[in-house]
Formats: C-alpha cells, structure tokens, sequence
C-alpha cells in the first residue's frame, strides 16, 4: 500500500515537471518551432517519461532505473534553472534592452542547467573530510581515531578509483580502525567482480581492523556473495556480531530488511558494556531507541543526507537524525551522507564524505 500510495504521488509530480521542461524547451527555441512541432514535442515528452516509469516498474532493462532518475533529475534542474532565469530576469529588464535581454536569457539558462550537472557530479565523486571530536562517559586507555565510510555503492559507476582514494585518505588520516556502516555494494557483486575490485578494496588497513555491516542494497538476493566478497579483502562483517579491540566493544547489525536481525539490546547483553561500545547500524531509524541503551557511539548512514535537492528535506523530516552528528543523554550518534551515491552520480545539497571521529576516555 505504501509503495502504491509513494508510486502515484511520484507519477503525478511527474506530469507537471515534463510539462514545465517541454515550456523551457518553446521558449528556448522560441521562433524554431512551429505549432506541430511543439505539439509533437509535447507528445514525446510526455510519453518518453511516463514510458521510462513503466520500464522501471516492469524491469524490462536493467538500465532503466538509473535513465528515469537522470530524467527526473534533468527535469527537476530544468525548474532550477527557470527560478534563476526569472530572477535574473527581474535584475537586468531595466538595466539591458530587451532583445539583448532576451539573448543573455537564453545563454544563461541551458547554462545554469550545465552548472548544476558539473557541480553535482563534483560533488558525488569529490569527497570531503570531515572531523568530529568526543569525550565518551567510560574509560579509554589511549585516545582513538575512527575512520567512517558509509554507502559506498560499488558498481558499475564507483568503484577502483574511489577505492584507492579512500584508502588513501584512511591513510592520510591515520586512523586506527575503519568503521563501513552498510551498502557496501550496489545490489549485487556483479560489477564489483568483472572490474576487479578485490586488490582495491584490500587496500583498507587500520591497525585494530576494518569492520562492516550490510545495509539494504547488501540485502536483495545477493547477501551470501556480498558478504564473501567483503570478507575476501580482509574485511570483518559483522552480521548481529560483536567483537572487541582496542578497548572498544564493537557491535554490527543487518539492515532492517534482516527480518531475523537480533535486536539491539540483545545484542548488548552478550557484549561487554563496560567498554566504550561502538554500534554500526545502517539506518538512523532506532537512533532515539539506542539513546537509552548503553551504546556510546552509533555510526550510520543510508539517507545520504538526502543525496539530492530537496530531498533533504524529507529526509530531515523522517528521522530524529537525518545528517551529521548529535550527543543525546551519554550516547554520540553520527549519519554521514555516505561516501558513494545511489542510483546515478550526482549530488546536489549534499557532498560525498569521510568521517574521523576522534574519542577520548573519561578521565
């Protein structure tokens, strides 16, 4: 019922955003176009986006997701681009005759569209680094640096290069353990495996070890060889699994989609508590659940911080913690916006990233 209810809201916003391109499109080439070519324009629109979804739903081709987001989302940079023609508009109708008005309109606008396809793809493959810094209410003999590098996605479209530059910044950064909270791969190991990734992704070091967790994309059939494929490149994954090094107790969950996942306290009764205990969980979604229990630092990711404008803002929405970081009552919980992306390589209001989350014992 949800999917058909978000499916038909999806469908319906559809309409008027390939309505507003196909406006842009007329005016655009305004005095190109006659009256049939518009209409045949319209025609094509029209049934070119509502055929991408029915494509998408009936997965007659496997590309057919990630052309119907880059659709939505050209559509969606097309209204961007209107908004600053418009406002552009305004500033300049009593400054410059109309004609050259008209000109530096129609330059301006396929190139506010270029602009926010450059600085998206900038952002999904540029990562940043991001520090945090947190005393923790339990002893530590020494302080530790955490390196976090959520979603990464690896597929088809991120993969050996993006792993040899995280591995780079984990070295650079020198941390001493490597936390990879879920969507380590991107629904399958298909990709992972015909580009070789293996020696790439080996290339995570830290001296108390690297640990993951599967997230959803782990989860759609292809668990078992995921999980292999991980453990192959020297990574621990921890399926509901504890683990202590370093005077931490280091706990992993499956996404929710584990139906069979343990629940949290569960977890925490078979785990040492009077150590700082680092939980690795996928969604945010049982961050105000875990505030109450004996967890001293939560690691997630998932939400990508909304990846694209303005679904930051649905995402803000639906969780307690969409994004960055939160201390609640002893508890310090962190969501980063992931270090790969999903669907296709664009980000807009969001930025791939690192996290080093340096913690200190109390003293």
């Amino acid at each position: 019922m949800k999917f058909l209810s978000f499916l038909t809201l999806f469908v319906l916003l559809m309409q008027p955003f390939t309505y507003g391109f196909y406006k842009a499109l007329c005016w655009q080439f305004e005095g190109r176009l006659k009256k049939r070519g518009c209409r045949l324009l319209c025609l094509s629109l029209f049934s070119f986006g509502n055929g991408l979804i029915i494509l998408s739903l009936l997965r007659l081709w496997n590309g057919s997701f990630r052309l119907t987001a880059l659709w939505m989302v050209l559509l969606l940079y097309t209204g961007f681009a209107a908004l600053f023609v418009w406002l552009l508009k305004l500033l300049l109708r009593k400054r410059v005759a109309d004609k050259k008005l008209r000109h530096i309109l129609r330059i301006a606008a396929p190139a506010a569209v270029a602009s926010l396809f450059c600085l998206s793809l900038y952002n999904a493959y540029l990562p940043t680094v991001r520090h945090y810094r947190v005393v923790l209410d339990k002893p530590l003999a020494k302080p530790l640096r955490i390196g976090v590098a959520s979603d990464l996605h690896l597929g088809i479209l991120f993969g050996a290069r993006q792993l040899d530059k995280l591995a780079g910044i984990m070295q650079q950064e020198k941390a001493d353990i490597i936390l990879l909270p879920g969507d380590i791969m991107d629904d399958d190991t298909a990709a992972y495996e015909a580009e070789h990734m293996q020696p790439h992704l080996s290339k995570l070091r830290a001296p108390l070890g690297v640990y993951a967790t599967l997230g959803n994309h782990d989860l759609f059939g292809a668990q078992r060889q995921i999980t292999r494929a991980i453990e192959a490149a020297g990574i621990t994954v921890l399926n509901d699994g504890i683990i202590e090094t370093g005077g931490l107790t280091v706990i992993g969950r499956p996404d929710d989609l584990d139906r069979g996942r343990l629940k949290t306290a569960e977890l925490l009764e078979q785990a040492d508590t009077s150590k700082p205990v680092v939980l690795l969980d996928h969604r945010p979604s049982e961050i105000e659940l875990h505030s109450t229990l004996p967890i001293d630092v939560q690691v997630s990711g998932h939400v990508h911080n909304g990846q694209i404008f303005p679904a930051n803002f649905i995402v803000r929405a639906i969780n307690r913690l969409h994004y960055g970081y939160e201390k609640i009552g002893n508890g310090h919980f962190f969501v980063t916006s992931g270090y790969g992306f999903w669907g296709i390589p664009l980000r807009l209001g969001s930025q791939s990233e690192v996290l080093i989350i340096d913690v200190e014992g109390r003293r």
